[in-house]
């Protein structure tokens, strides 16, 4: 079992879920608090303001309703005086604009220049207009700070109007008091989250430290170590949760020593058999299955387990599970491929509880592959020998026959009748020998007498005497290279592989065509090839005319005096010098046989 992730493990979600409530718990609280104090503030700032406003208004209508002469003071200079004392830090600039939307009057002493001139602030002509008070707040673009402007219709007793105050207040103080007071929930904050930290951290402990007690000793036991306990450190729900993994490690301990014992027998037998046995569940569906199986079957475990056992020995089409399950008789499976043969004898076992509830199957194989390939081999042998002993034999009893009843007295049949029966004997007795040294071959009783010889000169030597000896008009074509190649060899043995190949081509060759004789050196062997022009041989029997008996046209090779044994012995021959032989043919065209021999390059010395 992997390492838990320290950010996945239970005890950093306790702390952090119980962070993360703190902390939802105070940023609750924090903006609830910040948002009615916000508005707390700004609902003080503006009711400061809007009562100073109404003593200006006071003030600035008795000044403009009052009749002057000419020893009072101008309405101008009256009303600066009035609006100089109620500046103060909060308050920016008040104005004091009359129906015409002229200024009359500026608390700020830089603005005096505009008394006199029309205001163009929109709030001002819509507060004269509508002869109410208006309010908005706006940022300044030089100072970057924000302003609260209001402005107050100025009313005469009877209803008149006589203008508009306007006052623009420094509102960004509020801001700056409610940033001083978020910073000081904010630090406060901090230091509550980490006392919370440390708090969570070691009430977190009590909860996770059995919990991670219980996952290594569950890791151990996964493990196969038993011997651990978990320490209880409570009384409560995790405390008894404890003791009861403690019991359930026992209790598994002693089940598992049961079942390792039986698994070690079970083991002990299915690896020292040497068939092949696989078991199912209630379901057909393999469960359990041994090496020896896997080897027979060409399958791993991985793909196997799982999977019906129907469709593991290839029978989903024949039978189902339940026809297994009835299945009294061995069935055997062929698995043979192109490369190899492989014939399986089957035998189906089904486990039965008491009750009788089938609960699921074995399958034991055995591998029949060879024992199956010597009878087939003995069957045909048998068949072929019997078959070609007999061909001579019935030839021969009916010519002594023929004898017997008067013939040998005939000077025109008898002579006649003994050359067959002369002849049919000679082919048995070939027959005969060649079986004695197949059997020695077998039995690799052949001892072969190697010397080394030049290649060519061996092998033009072969073709010279069949030119000379050839019974009809065939032609021979040689491509042999001038360079010399010594090869180790038995020459009669290999005298008789080419001979038996090159009469075979001659056999098979029709009148005016060629035998073509070709030789190549390849990666350290010499590649002979010798090829006729006869009738071919199909695709399908090429490679098996180095078998034993095999004749692609029977008739025709009977009637030419083989035995069917001569490739067959060539192949024994050729493979007992280190090299291989084979065909090529194609039907109409023609047939090459191909051979190799190791060789040693002329080095410039002498043979001895």
């Amino acid at each position: 079992m992997s390492k838990v992730n320290f950010l996945k493990s239970i005890h950093v979600k306790f702390v952090l879920i119980y962070i993360l409530l703190i902390l939802l718990a105070m940023q609750i609280i924090g903006l609830y608090f910040a948002q009615q104090l916000e508005e707390t503030l700004k609902g003080n700032f503006e009711s400061s303001i809007k009562d100073r406003m109404e003593i200006i208004e006071f003030s600035v209508r008795e000044e403009m309703i009052k009749e002057r002469t000419e020893e009072n003071s101008t309405l101008e200079q009256t009303l600066r005086t009035v609006l100089y004392g109620f500046q103060s830090d909060d308050i920016n600039e008040i104005r004091v604009v009359d129906t015409r939307y002229s200024i009359l009057a500026s608390s700020v002493i830089e603005n005096q220049i505009l008394v006199g001139q029309r205001s163009t602030n929109d709030i001002v002509r819509q507060s004269i207009i509508g002869e109410i008070d208006l309010e908005q707040t706006y940022v300044d673009k030089e100072s970057e700070e924000r302003i609260w402007v209001r402005t107050l219709p100025i009313v005469a007793t009877g209803g008149t109007l006589l203008g508009t105050l306007y006052v623009e207040a420094e509102i960004e103080n509020v801001y700056d008091q409610m940033d001083d007071i978020n910073s000081i929930l904010a630090v406060g904050t901090t230091i509550s989250l980490a006392i919370t930290a440390i708090l969570g951290i070691l009430v977190a402990q009590t909860i996770s430290r059995p919990i991670a007690d219980m996952r290594r000793q569950a890791q151990a036991m996964a493990k196969g170590n038993f011997s651990r306990k978990v320490r209880v450190y409570s009384d409560d729900e995790i405390g008894q949760l404890a003791r009861a993994f403690n019991h359930l490690t026992n209790r598994l301990q002693e089940s598992q020593q049961s079942t390792e014992s039986e698994r070690r027998k079970l083991a002990s037998v299915l690896s020292n058999m040497t068939d092949g046995v696989l078991s199912t569940d209630r379901r057909g569906r393999i469960i359990l299955i041994n090496d020896p199986a896997l080897h027979l079957l060409n399958v791993s475990r991985e793909t196997v387990i799982n999977r019906p056992v129907t469709s593991v020995l290839g029978l989903e089409e024949e039978y189902t599970f339940e026809d297994l399950i009835d299945m009294k008789e061995s069935v055997t499976l062929d698995l043979s491929s192109y490369e190899q043969s492989t014939l399986l004898r089957t035998t189906f076992s089904v486990i039965q509880k008491e009750t009788g509830f089938v609960n699921g199957l074995i399958a034991v194989l055995h591998d029949n592959t060879e024992q199956e390939k010597i009878d087939i081999e003995r069957r045909e042998f048998v068949a072929n020998v019997s078959h070609e002993l007999r061909t001579p034999l019935t030839t021969m009893r009916s010519y002594l026959e023929a004898l017997a009843d008067g013939a040998w007295q005939d000077p025109d049949l008898a002579p006649n009748f003994l050359n067959v029966t002369q002849t049919e004997t000679e082919r048995m007795i070939r027959l005969v020998n060649d079986l004695l040294k197949l059997s020695k071959m077998d039995s690799s009783e052949t001892e072969l007498s190697k010397e080394m010889v030049e290649f060519n000169v061996f092998f033009n030597r072969i073709i010279d005497r069949f030119e000379m000896s050839k019974s009809h008009k065939v032609n021979f074509k040689r491509q042999l290279p001038k360079e010399q190649y010594f090869v180790e060899i038995d020459p009669d043995k290999l005298t008789q592989v080419i001979d038996n190949i090159i009469s075979n081509a001659l056999k098979y060759s029709p009148e005016g065509g060629k035998v073509r004789f070709n030789m190549t050196v390849e990666e350290g062997f010499l590649l002979i090839q010798i090829s006729d022009e006869g009738m071919g041989i199909p695709k399908e029997n090429v490679d098996r005319i180095f078998d034993r008996f095999y004749r692609v046209d029977r008739a025709r090779s009977r009637e030419m005096g083989g035995t069917g044994l001569g490739l067959a012995i060539s192949k024994e021959m050729i493979n007992a010098h280190g090299g291989v032989i084979w065909a090529e043919s194609k039907l109409g065209k023609g047939t090459s046989i191909f051979f190799t021999l190791p060789f040693e390059e002329d080095d410039g010395g002498e043979w001895d």
